[in-house]
């Protein structure tokens, strides 16, 4: 596994690599100072697993990191780490496309675990703030499932039947023959657009929406 950290204080990324490694055998930890050398670095490994960003950094912010990202790497998860608990932060983060939002305070199991969620398609929100995040996810209405079901694509149509029948990103990968990376990619795209944090949740949309 490979995973990126991008943070401006040297300390935090050293003791973050160091937590990291116990995520996966062989696992390498690549650092950036600040988003324009980590954009240059995810450029330079297709093979990156996943980033960890600084939601507060000099230069150019994390959430704006976070859409650059998306678009320049669409497959690839960005997961922020933030000091702030702040509920209208957490939402700025998804709402960019961030796949996790991490508080600095969280247990070493729970970033580890935190990873785990991210890497096998899902959203993580930190429990304290899921309430919050979920109350008022932005400053609309949220969309109805049937019309936020019209902006899903046909292949992110496919993927959904796929994943409400419990199948893993891999034999979703394996039924439609595309890669792994492109399933998760477009797991993402399905759950920021139903405004949804898991594949529970996207079932319920799925089925109000009668596509099932």
């Amino acid at each position: 596994m490979k995973l990126l950290v991008v943070d401006d204080h040297p300390v935090f990324r050293d003791g973050l690599a160091a937590l990291l490694r116990q995520a996966a055998d062989h696992t390498v930890i690549l650092q950036a100072p600040e988003c324009a050398t980590a954009l240059r670095v995810a450029s330079e490994h297709p093979d990156l697993d996943a980033v960890f960003v600084d939601l507060m950094m000099p230069g150019m912010s994390g959430d704006l990191a976070v859409r650059e990202f998306g678009k320049r790497r669409p497959e690839l998860p960005v997961i922020v780490l933030s000091s702030s608990e702040n509920p209208s932060d957490v939402r700025r983060a998804l709402k960019a496309g961030a796949l996790g939002y991490i508080p600095k305070s969280a247990s070493p199991q729970t970033l580890l675990s935190a990873l785990q969620l991210v890497l096998s398609g899902n959203i993580y929100i930190p429990p304290l703030l899921a309430h919050a995040t979920h109350a008022t996810p932005d400053e609309s209405s949220p969309q109805q499932p049937p019309l936020a079901m019209s902006q899903l694509t046909e292949r992110q149509i496919d993927v959904l039947r796929h994943l409400c029948t419990g199948l893993s990103n891999k034999e979703i990968s394996a039924r439609l023959g595309i890669a792994e990376k492109t399933v998760k990619a477009h797991v993402a795209a399905i759950f920021k657009t139903l405004n949804v944090v898991n594949r529970t949740q996207a079932a319920h949309a799925v089925r109000a929406a009668n596509l099932m």
